[in-house]
């Protein structure tokens, strides 16, 4: 079968609502500064009506850790496919409708199954921290039924979010695409997506990484914690077990990448952070561009991190898409 995707994505279907709050705001509701916590739909209406009591909302966009990463990709301009599970609700039609606008193929029709939209509730603090309150709803139950595997087949790269660890079924149905896309030669990726995934579901996160994968995403918290760690250089080593190449993000500190052969230090671009929603996400997007189109992992970690440096530099998980096109143009010359 010839190629028609670059990077097919497997991941969890969130609108993402934004506010803007104070530190005071999470004491008082008794929620963990910097971390994502699942909540059940009760729990995620109480704290929208808390927020939009005194703070306005920002934004409202589709996310998800690997739409994020997926809409980059394609925004750059490889060929993608996002595979994941929203209602025949309003939020799911505004879901499937900007995935369409970004230019990305998806298994999300016109007609839908019945049920409530999940959502992500993302609050940034003014040192530029997002804490976020994930409501899963329909898409908890996405499930290999809804995997397309002809697009899987005509892929060059599977890449798959770690939020999936949560949901039995999810897990199924990255076994099953984890089984097809080798069969069919696709590369494997894999991103760790919260520290709380690998503090709370490391068993099932181990699941998703089966025998071991081609390229794997983490920021620093998640290798040290994953790898039970004191350092990075051990955190690699443990880390070059399970994953061929990798990178760990280190926020204004840059990347680490490594290969089976090196590790490459990079540092981050300067700039002045107001959010940090979306910046590892926009960073696993621009490599698995790069990397899609056969650059190296060091020049994808370039473009990944002058790509996150803007993202952080504005309010939101994403870029205008022109603005990706604008920032590969700048670091090819």
């Amino acid at each position: 079968m010839s190629t028609l995707y670059d990077v097919y994505a497997i991941g969890n279907a969130l609108v993402d609502l934004e506010y803007r709050i104070g530190d005071e705001f999470l004491r008082q509701h008794g929620i963990a500064k910097g971390m994502m916590t699942l909540a059940d739909d009760a729990a995620q209406a109480r704290l929208l009506a808390a927020l939009d009591v005194a703070h306005e909302r920002i934004k409202q966009a589709s996310g998800g850790s690997a739409a994020n990463s997926i809409i980059a990709t394609s925004a750059f301009g490889a060929r993608c496919y996002y595979n994941c599970k929203v209602a025949n609700d309003e939020l799911g039609g505004f879901y499937r409708h900007d995935l369409i606008a970004a230019g990305v193929a998806t298994n999300l029709g016109e007609r839908r199954p019945d049920g409530v939209s999940g959502t992500c509730v993302v609050m940034v603090t003014p040192d530029t921290e997002r804490t976020m309150s994930t409501y899963l709803g329909i898409t908890a139950d996405l499930s290999a039924g809804e995997l397309d595997m002809d697009a899987l087949r005509a892929s060059r790269w599977l890449y798959i979010e770690g939020y999936l660890c949560t949901s039995d079924s999810a897990r199924a149905a990255v076994s099953a695409a984890r089984a097809e896309a080798r069969a069919a030669g696709a590369r494997l990726a894999l991103t760790f997506s919260d520290p709380a995934m690998v503090l709370y579901f490391q068993p099932q996160l181990r699941e998703l990484l089966g025998d071991g994968i081609d390229l794997l995403f983490c920021n620093e918290d998640e290798a040290l914690g994953f790898t039970a760690s004191g350092d990075l250089d051990t955190a690699i080593g443990h880390l070059r077990q399970i994953a061929e190449r990798g990178v760990v993000t280190r926020g204004r500190h840059g990347a680490w990448a490594w290969t089976q052969h090196s590790v490459i230090e990079l540092p981050a671009h300067e700039v002045e952070a107001v959010d940090t929603l979306g910046a590892g996400d926009s960073f696993a997007g621009a490599v698995l561009y790069g990397l899609s189109q056969g650059w190296s992992l060091e020049d994808s970690a370039r473009l990944a991190l002058r790509t996150a440096a803007e993202v952080v530099s504005q309010f939101g998980p994403r870029l205008p898409l022109a603005r990706y096109r604008e920032l590969l143009a700048e670091v090819r010359a």
